[in-house]
């Protein structure tokens, strides 16, 4: 796993220098990102590539809009394994990374 690499600022930003807000939103991308992270597993499971990827893709996106890059790089490294339906290439180390990152994140 590595260091949560997490632009405090720009999120403070998007927050319109609101702390209450930050807590908020970051609670809200922990837990859309709990939904979409079992979506990935479900997806793996089923072979199901385009849900992998879509579900890789909105944690992606809602990473960047908080500034947190390290769970950005690594959902959008499994979001383009999914779209080139690479499924065998997303490993546990993967998934395990992301879970990382999640767990890290704290405002």
């Amino acid at each position: 796993m590595s260091d949560l690499q997490w632009d405090r600022e720009f999120a403070k930003e998007q927050a319109g220098e609101d702390s209450e807000l930050l807590v908020e939103l970051l609670g809200l991308l922990s837990e859309s990102s709990k939904s979409d992270l079992q979506k990935i597993r479900d997806g793996l499971a089923a072979g199901d590539a385009a849900a992998v990827a879509d579900a890789a893709h909105s944690i992606k996106g809602a990473a960047a809009s908080l500034g947190v890059e390290g769970l950005r790089v690594v959902a959008h490294d499994i979001e383009k394994k999914g779209r080139a339906g690479q499924l065998d290439a997303i490993d546990v180390a993967a998934i395990s990374e992301l879970v990382g990152e999640l767990e890290t994140l704290k405002p």
